[in-house]
């Protein structure tokens, strides 16, 4: 069994020290052993574990979801509906958010077409800026009703 230091397990999983001593923090990663001089002492299945939770973290999953993930991962005779519940439900997040990525990329493109080459006082990126109600992004809207 390989044993290593905080700052070797950050180099080897691409995690920073500061979010292991967090992840141990919040018990997604378990206490470490300790040296003589009491210093974390990481094994392989530490750094299997900070690779799990680092690609969890890059896929936006939240801290609780990946606390459940890591629960299921480690009682692998569980079935497998709640890691598909979770993965369905921040698909649909991704869904969503790039629902409103796109309005808003719609949003910018007219502002920045109406705004071709003209002068300020018709420029619709400043127009829009200044005037919620001349926005057609559907959240912004949302916003200045109180809907949000």
């Amino acid at each position: 069994m390989r044993a290593m230091s905080i700052k070797d397990a950050a180099r080897e999983s691409g995690v920073k020290i500061p979010t292991i001593r967090y992840y141990e923090e919040i018990g997604l990663l378990p206490a470490p052993g300790r040296d003589g001089s009491n210093r974390r002492v990481f094994a392989e299945a530490d750094l299997q574990r900070l690779a799990f939770i680092r690609h969890a973290r890059e896929l936006g999953f939240e801290v609780d979801a990946i606390r459940t993930l890591l629960d299921l991962q480690d009682r692998p005779d569980q079935p497998c509906s709640a890691a598909d519940a979770i993965a369905q439900a921040r698909l649909a997040d991704v869904n969503q958010r790039i629902r409103s990525l796109l309005a808003l990329k719609a949003e910018l493109e007219a502002m920045v077409e109406g705004c071709r080459h003209g002068h300020v006082s018709e420029c619709r990126v400043i127009e829009t800026l200044a005037d919620h109600g001349r926005c057609v992004y559907e959240q912004h809207g949302a916003r200045k009703s109180g809907r949000l």
